[in-house]
């Protein structure tokens, strides 16, 4: 079974403070911009909605963007996951994923060993792929969601320059895998853009 992961570029703070903000114009623009991804969400989980009482796609979007009510079944969490990428997706811009999407295993921790042989120790793809959404929404095995915040990135681009600056730091990427180099590239694309833009992170989801 396959795997995606989907990273967004965007200012972390102003996106967390997203969740929970009532501004119910807000809200209508967001559903008006997702009216028809809505009614796919709803039509895909019906047997969750109408046979376990899952909220409804829209339920849930109303719920993140007020901050409550949230289902206290722990198997509607994926609702909330889903509604909080859309407001990722309407802040944020996509970044790239071609290396993450469709992965498979443990793709993500072996590009993370990738990361680490290159002396990035700063952020981790584990963050996307077992992280939580920011409180108080619930935790959700899928999507699984991570972020990694500006300050993560700006010591993993030191950490990557301090490694490229040493001896051997050709010699560590010459050891790894032609397709895990070429994933750990991408990530390095993804800080250095968010690098450039103050307060701009990067959060990802895994599905």
């Amino acid at each position: 079974m396959s795997s995606s992961l989907s990273v967004y570029l965007l200012d972390v703070a102003a996106t967390q403070a997203l969740i929970g903000c009532r501004d119910d114009d807000f809200l209508t623009g967001v559903r008006a911009g997702f009216a028809d991804d809505l009614v796919r969400d709803d039509e895909y989980h019906r047997y969750e909605i109408e046979e376990e009482g899952a909220p409804t796609a829209d339920e849930a979007l109303r719920a993140v963007v007020h901050g409550r009510p949230f289902s206290e079944d722990r198997n509607h969490a994926f609702q909330y996951g889903y509604a909080y990428r859309r407001l990722c997706e309407l802040s944020g811009s996509f970044l790239p994923n071609d290396c993450f999407t469709p992965h498979s295993g443990d793709w993500l921790s072996t590009v993370d060993e990738g990361l680490r042989a290159m002396g990035i120790t700063a952020v981790s793809l584990d963050a996307f792929g077992h992280g939580a959404p920011p409180a108080p929404l619930p935790y959700a095995h899928t999507p699984a969601c991570g972020q990694w915040g500006p300050e993560a990135i700006a010591e993993a681009l030191k950490q990557y320059e301090a490694t490229e600056r040493s001896a051997d730091g050709s010699g560590r990427a010459a050891s790894l895998e032609p397709q895990v180099v070429e994933a750990v590239t991408q990530c390095l694309d993804w800080m250095r853009r968010a690098g450039t833009r103050p307060g701009h992170g990067v959060i990802g989801f895994r599905f």
